[in-house]
């Protein structure tokens, strides 16, 4: 009866009011995205993200993201011919839309070379197609662009934004690749990008035996061509707070090697979050929008030294710059109706939550049973860790009681099942988020390549 009756309303509600405007999402996810912040959490599998909310805010707390970002999907992450995947092909297709070979940076059908020798490119002629990356395609139409890292900035994931080789680890290559006018640059980026900033200044600059044995073994100084191409150049976070609007800048905040971990980073260094805060600055002012990736590539270091502590507060900061990106674009842009910013991951690690541990008890801590607080133990008596590890280098012959105050320190490595010298990624789906203009499609459970399309969609690119 109820249904005879509301069928002739909804039919003439139909005749008169479009069936895409019956079904129509939020203005924001209606409007081309002028603006894209695409951010990536290294190895931030669905397993890191539940342990850092507790980390953080216990057990019914969210993290920014999940309480920011409305859209959500499960990502398919298996490369081209493996089915746990590295960062390089995962990043790739998030850039690209194409499936990848473990170890190749935005090739389409490259051979992977493994490995590089001494990060120098042996990858050779006629290996792979460069496959257009997002920023390039960015880049093409006028608007700003921007990579920023925790990692080194020529490591696999920042590289896929800008870069394109057979090997991830043919790293001086990569790095010449982003400097404007020099030898082996990358032209599709026209006059270069925008905002470039990480770590692992070798790459970029002289090798000297005494000085700097990591560095370019060609002798180049990378750090004088971005200079003499009118960068501004940075090497401090003080040098990077001065940078000033109308000028690229590059800011590269370690002499070796990653940015430093965010419970011991040496003052000298900028947060993730301040990295966010700059580039949006800088690169907002182009009138024609931008392109900015942001990594938070500490956590997958962490996670690959079964150093769950160090992993959940990476994961702390990474939410962190997403909130004040988030914050800062809706100063910029309210409502977000020009800007998407989508968040996720490029592959799970083999870290796991086990034990029934008791509400309310440290993540980071032994588990401990419900009624009487007292540590739990396992088949022989001894007592663990709610974190543990699939496979990595912490698997004792023989287990001893594990003890409350060592396991919640800062360096204790969890206890792992297959002996292995580094933890291994994990091969299951990641969460990806999504807020702002065009991001109503991004939901269900989706390849990879999809977020490269959904992105350009998105964008009109």
């Amino acid at each position: 009866m109820t249904f005879t009756r509301f069928t002739p309303l909804l039919l003439a509600a139909c005749a008169f009011v479009p069936f895409s405007a019956a079904f129509s999402t939020p203005a924001a996810a209606q409007q081309k995205a002028k603006n894209i912040i695409f951010f990536l959490g290294d190895g931030m599998g669905p397993t890191t993200i539940t342990a850092a909310r507790i980390y953080r805010g216990g057990e019914d707390s969210l993290l920014h993201f999940e309480r920011l970002m409305e859209r959500t999907a499960r990502i398919k992450t298996y490369s081209a011919d493996y089915q746990t995947t590295d960062s390089a092909p995962s990043m790739g297709a998030y850039m690209t839309g194409v499936k990848m070979n473990n170890d190749v940076i935005s090739q389409a059908g490259a051979r992977p070379i493994d490995p590089s020798k001494d990060g120098i490119d042996q990858c050779g002629a006629n290996n792979g197609t460069p496959a257009v990356t997002i920023l390039e395609l960015a880049k093409a139409r006028g608007k700003a662009t921007g990579a920023v890292t925790t990692t080194e900035l020529t490591h696999a994931t920042p590289a896929s934004t800008f870069a394109h080789s057979c090997s991830r680890d043919s790293v001086y290559a990569i790095a010449q690749q982003i400097v404007p006018g020099g030898a082996g640059y990358n032209k599709a980026l026209g006059d270069g990008v925008d905002v470039l900033m990480g770590g692992g200044r070798n790459h970029f600059t002289p090798r000297d035996a005494a000085a700097n044995p990591k560095g370019r073994p060609d002798g180049r100084d990378l750090m004088a061509e971005f200079a003499g191409a009118g960068y501004y150049v940075a090497g401090t976070r003080a040098g990077m707070m001065s940078a000033q609007p109308g000028r690229k800048f590059v800011g590269i905040f370690s002499a070796t090697s990653h940015l430093d971990y965010s419970y011991q980073r040496r003052p000298e260094q900028p947060t993730l979050a301040e990295m966010t805060g700059k580039a949006i600055d800088l690169l907002s002012k182009n009138p024609n929008g931008f392109f900015l990736m942001v990594e938070g590539g500490k956590i997958d270091h962490a996670l690959h030294d079964t150093r769950a502590k160090h992993a959940l507060e990476e994961t702390v900061a990474f939410d962190d710059a997403l909130q004040l990106a988030i914050e800062r674009m809706r100063a910029i842009d309210p409502g977000l109706q020009n800007t998407l910013i989508v968040l996720t991951a490029d592959h799970d690690h083999t870290m796991q939550i086990n034990g029934y541990p008791k509400r309310g008890n440290p993540i980071t801590d032994i588990v401990r049973d419900y009624a009487s607080g007292e540590p739990k133990k396992d088949a022989d008596g001894k007592t663990f860790t709610t974190l543990v590890f699939g496979n990595g280098p912490n698997r004792p012959d023989v287990r001893a009681d594990v003890d409350s105050v060592v396991a919640q320190s800062d360096d204790y490595h969890q206890e792992t099942g297959v002996h292995k010298s580094s933890e291994t990624h994990g091969g299951g789906d990641v969460k990806l988020y999504a807020t702002g203009a065009g991001s109503a499609p991004f939901k269900g459970t989706i390849e990879n390549t999809q977020v490269f399309h959904l992105m350009k969609a998105a964008a009109g690119l």
